[in-house]
């Protein structure tokens, strides 16, 4: 019987109502107990890595929850963290980049409602997670949620109150889980024996985000430049900036890149990604700027791949390399 751990974070799925609201206060220990049927697939135990909501959860956590892998990696077969929903894609991703070519399954689950609920979704959650943990055939970081295991680097919270809150954004789901069987859609990667992942100790904090909005000037990103070593800039469509290659924006963005620093273009449309050479206000911009372009990444992947890659180098050349060099189907061109 495999050996799984389990390294309670937090979350929903761990609260109780605290008299201002619910707070995370259920221990590893109670939420093993309320789902027995789980010593039937493996061996589990549990380490209380924290207890926080994950509004609160950041990049310091995601090292911590990476280096508790890292230290126990040898001793079990696979992981299942328990998190809160609400940056759980941001973690599922992060570790994602973290851990790198892992031939044991790292799975994060939570749920839409605490675990000490008669109506939950918490039980089926977990049970799920050291299900798809336990099977020989399950590798890589994985976020298991209402039946469906998506790939790390691929999740999307798209709902705030409902049980099938994650979708897999412009790629299949791993697989499915039906009444307790396992149903995969994607063939699993190959590993040869004795293969060891890749862990990476570092990660870049100073990234900001400015999801631009129609009449949007360029002062925000001027006022911000000394605070932040990366921006990445939302915009509309398949990806343009407004006044092209030569207005205000744009010559913010040469002020960015001249200090050395990265722009990062995405599209703040959910599905399908970005293509900036479509358009005269994407293409000037490609073509006069050193900018990198997220095209079909989710935002969660891309803001955390930044982070990632600014971690190991800050050479514009090399977080450049790093960061298009693909991970886990992060980007598909």
């Amino acid at each position: 019987m495999k050996r799984i751990l389990m390294l309670a974070t937090g979350g929903t799925i761990a609260s109780k109502e605290s008299g201002e609201g619910l707070s995370p206060a259920i221990t590893s220990a109670e939420i093993l107990s309320h789902v027995p049927a789980v010593g039937e697939l493996c061996q589990v135990e549990a380490v209380q890595l924290m207890n926080l909501d994950s509004t609160n959860v950041g990049p310091a956590h995601w090292l911590e929850m990476a280096a508790a892998i890292r230290e126990h990696y040898e001793d079990y077969s696979g992981f299942v963290i328990t998190h809160g929903t609400d940056t759980m894609a941001y973690t599922a991703a992060a570790l994602s980049y973290l851990i790198q070519d892992s031939p044991k399954p790292i799975v994060i689950t939570g749920s839409q409602k605490s675990i000490a609920l008669n109506d939950t979704d918490a039980r089926r959650n977990l049970y799920d997670s050291f299900l798809y943990a336990a099977d020989k055939q399950s590798h890589d970081v994985s976020l298991v949620f209402d039946g469906k295991v998506i790939l790390g680097t691929r999740a999307r919270k798209e709902r705030s109150k409902s049980f099938n809150a994650f979708s897999c954004v412009d790629y299949p789901e791993r697989a499915v889980i039906r009444d307790g069987r396992l149903i995969r859609y994607l063939a699993p990667r190959p590993y040869a024996y004795g293969a060891e992942p890749t862990f990476y100790q570092k990660l870049e904090d100073k990234v900001l985000l400015l999801t631009l909005i129609p009449g949007m000037g360029a002062e925000a990103l001027r006022l911000l430049k000394d605070s932040y070593q990366a921006v990445i800039l939302q915009s509309f469509g398949v990806g343009g900036l407004p006044g092209g290659g030569s207005g205000p924006l744009a010559q913010a963005i040469e002020e960015w890149l001249a200090e050395g620093k990265t722009i990062v273009m995405m599209t703040q449309v959910p599905y399908e990604g970005s293509d900036m050479s479509v358009y005269q206000v994407g293409q000037q911009v490609k073509e006069r700027f050193q900018v990198l372009e997220a095209y079909n990444m989710t935002l969660e992947a891309a803001a955390t791949k930044l982070m990632w890659a600014l971690g190991q180098t800050r050479d514009p050349e090399q977080v450049r390399e790093l960061f298009c060099r693909p991970v886990q189907f992060d980007v598909i061109r």
